[in-house]
């Protein structure tokens, strides 16, 4: 396609009068919007008399208001003095925590912390899930699963003639 006078006058028009690229190029025909923007970039165009007006009008329908939060009066709490509990003869074990650090796969996302081992146990999808959780050192895991997690690098043989002659015939 090539740019005649009579195209070229066109497109100066519908510029002027504020259209824009791709709406032009669809006038004009046979161009795409890239080659409309590159005309009008050579040619110089570069002010506008009005800007492009969108081809559907945009109107939005109001939102309804939100309706004011009103305090729900709520019931009021009894505080219950807690007395204490007579100390039984027989000696009471002490209670289990919640959470220990110490057990593997007791951390869940919501309770590990910053030093804790963030080694993944069970599947992520299942409500299972849980990380280690134990104290750790030096990084994000424990020192168990850092073993796991970061191996030594292995030493590479040194390759001899006998290696290199092996590996030549491969290519030969």
């Amino acid at each position: 396609m090539s740019w005649t006078d009579e195209r070229v006058t066109t497109l100066k028009k519908l510029w002027l009068d504020g259209l824009s690229a791709s709406q032009i190029a669809k006038q004009l025909g046979g161009v795409t919007r890239n080659a409309v923007i590159g005309k009008v970039h050579r040619l110089g165009l570069s002010g506008r008399a009005a800007p492009s007006q969108p081809a559907r009008p945009a109107f939005k329908a109001p939102r309804p208001a939100r309706p004011a939060a009103t305090a729900m009066p709520s019931a009021p709490r009894r505080v219950i003095a807690a007395e204490p509990a007579p100390l039984p003869a027989v000696a009471q074990q002490p209670s289990v925590p919640a959470f220990r650090a110490e057990e593997p796969g007791s951390a869940t996302v919501l309770t590990l912390g910053a030093h804790m081992c963030k080694w993944p146990i069970g599947d992520p999808s299942t409500d299972g899930f849980t990380f280690c959780g134990r104290r750790s050192s030096d990084g994000p895991y424990c020192n168990e699963h850092a073993r796991v997690a970061y191996q030594p690098q292995q030493t590479k043989k040194k390759s001899g003639p006998t290696e290199l002659a092996r590996s030549l015939r491969r290519y030969i």
